[in-house]
């Protein structure tokens, strides 16, 4: 369902193994996070979108873990920013500014995507859905 959806929008994203059950166990564990139904079933497609010039749309199950614990556990960002321990991190745009759902006791309840500001620490609501994330990265209708 996403790869022929992600194709439709652009035939220019090519994509990774499946994510297996052990890497989504891991994150689940790490981060202390169940994911949403749709990054699951995108993650049982591939484990990461990228484009191409090999840039990720969406992070493979491994740089999520890794990125994640990075801005939880960094020391000099506990000084800087507020807690990360609510986001849930999933691609960027290369600029330094991430995209995330966020998470409220340990669950992801709603779509909803944001949009975190590395500048000026602001969480802003991005987009409703991960479909609407993609083909607004894809179409340039998203630009931040």
């Amino acid at each position: 369902m996403w790869k022929s959806y992600i194709n439709k929008i652009s035939k220019d994203h090519s994509f990774a193994e499946p994510a297996s059950e052990a890497e989504i166990f891991l994150l689940a564990d790490e981060l202390s996070v169940d994911l949403p139904r749709k990054l699951l079933e995108l993650y049982s497609e591939t484990n990461g979108v990228f484009d191409s010039f090999d840039c990720h749309l969406i992070w493979p199950v491994s740089r999520i873990i890794e990125d994640n614990m990075f801005f939880r556990n960094f020391d000099e960002y506990k000084e800087m920013y507020m807690s990360f321990d609510q986001l849930l991190f999933f691609s960027d745009n290369g600029c330094g500014d991430l995209f995330c759902n966020r998470i409220l006791n340990g669950t992801i309840q709603t779509e909803d995507i944001y949009v975190w500001n590395q500048e000026d620490d602001s969480r802003t609501w991005d987009v409703a859905s991960l479909e609407t994330f993609i083909k607004g990265w894809i179409t340039g209708e998203i630009s931040t």
